[in-house]
Parts: C-alpha cells; structure tokens; sequence
C-alpha cells in the first residue's frame, strides 16, 4: 500500500485531456527508461517512449494506460504527460489493436517504397495497446 501523500496528474493528448485526477505514484517510460514520479520528487522534463504508464491512487488502485511518444513534467507536485495517443487499458478496442498490428506487420514485410518508420511507429502503437490489455487481463494473446 502507498502511503505517499497524492499530487495532481494530467494526461493530455491532442483529443483533450485523457486522465486528470490525484495519484500517488506514476511510472512512465521515458526514452532512456522507465522511471517513476511520488509527492516531493525534484522537478523534472523528460523525453516518453510508446509505452505503458501506470500509475497508483490513494488507495493503491493501479491504472495502466498505453501511451505513445511526447515530454512528461514534473514541477510543485503536479505531472503533466504530453502525449500523442493515451489509451486506458481497460477500453482498448482489441481488434482495432489486431487490425492496426496485421496492417503495420503487412506494409514491413512488403519491404516496397513506404514510409517504414512510420509502419515500425503503427507496429509499436499496436504492440503497445496489446500489452496494456494483456496487463489488465483483457488479451491473451
């Protein structure tokens, strides 16, 4: 059980803001690794990866969310994730994730004239929400 004392979280994508609320723990996956944020830590900017984040409530309830590339900010108790796509593990469409992997997956192998990092970046988006629903026991892939 956390026994930290809460800060402010918010999650913004282009969309809107995806999550706001109290936390008491957040992990992120920053470019050089995962790392993660309690009440007090010193303040912070910091390059993200696709990745999960977790993060805890009061009541140690944990959230996973799928999260793609953008900057974290830590600064007088308040983490603010900017991020391009935010997804709640719990809500992640698995065959849209499916459908999004087996497209990626085709234009890689096709080895053509196409934006190949871009089709990688899709792949990893995909993996990425997988994994997340994996974690909350939604997948079994």
């Amino acid at each position: 059980m956390l026994t930290g004392k809460p800060f402010a979280l918010e999650i913004v994508t282009p969309e809107g803001i995806a999550f706001e609320g109290m936390v008491e723990m957040v992990q992120v996956p920053g470019t050089l690794g995962p790392f993660q944020v309690l009440y007090g830590h010193a303040p912070i900017i910091s390059e993200l990866d696709i990745g999960i984040t977790r993060f805890n409530d009061s009541e140690d309830n944990e959230s996973i969310w799928a999260t793609s590339s953008g900057f974290a900010q830590f600064f007088h108790n308040k983490m603010t994730l900017v991020v391009e796509t935010a997804e709640d593990a719990t809500t992640i469409d698995i065959q849209r994730a499916l459908a999004a992997k087996r497209r990626a997956e085709a234009l890689l192998a096709k080895k053509e004239e196409i934006d190949f990092h871009r089709a990688q970046i899709s792949l990893l988006k995909a993996l990425n929400r997988l994994k997340a629903a994996q974690l909350v026991g939604r997948y079994h892939g």
